[in-house]
């Protein structure tokens, strides 16, 4: 690993205060065994995850565990005629929740509707379908930690265009 990697490693640590192996201090070196695919490690038979089935922590899953904002161009009438579209069809196959708005809310600069998702199934389910039906439009998706700020930039992930958000409405 190089110094760099090691410190920018050493400051995430240092802010969320312990490693990703937590809990794994003892346990057994992993194999360095190739499978037969030539580009992959064997990785032996283990527990499942509890992620699979409950949000990590500090993701609360009391409320939503994750948002899907989906942003539009409100000058675009293209993009306004296809979150419309998007809308109706997310509304039809995960009628779950979602909300339209049709002007910038909170710290979100454009029009855009939200999708909530409540475990880690429709998290995962969501997010594949979005992948490929999302069009031209830009996706934020952040947990719900009881911290806005942080879920909205450092914990935060985009499809498509990153927005500038006005994050620092969101600071406590």
């Amino acid at each position: 690993m190089s110094k760099s990697a090691a410190l920018d490693r050493s400051a995430w640590q240092g802010k969320e205060g312990k490693s990703p192996l937590k809990g794994y201090e003892n346990a057994e070196p992993l194999p360095t065994t190739i499978n037969p695919d030539g580009k992959s490690f064997y990785n032996p038979p283990g527990p499942r995850s509890s992620a699979y089935d409950e949000f990590p922590q500090p993701i609360e899953s009391s409320n939503n565990g994750f948002d899907f904002h989906i942003y539009y161009k409100p000058n675009s009438p293209d993009e306004v005629k296809y979150a419309a579209e998007l809308h109706e069809r997310i509304r039809r196959e995960f009628p779950e929740a979602s909300l339209l708005w049709d002007k910038p809310v909170g710290p979100h600069p454009v029009p855009m509707f939200e999708v909530n998702v409540f475990n880690p199934h429709q998290t995962g389910t969501f997010f594949s379908w979005l992948v490929v039906n999302r069009g031209p439009l830009s996706v934020l998706i952040h947990p719900n930690t009881n911290d806005a700020y942080r879920d909205h930039t450092e914990r935060a992930t985009w499809m498509g265009q990153p927005w500038p958000l006005n994050a620092r409405m969101l600071k406590h």
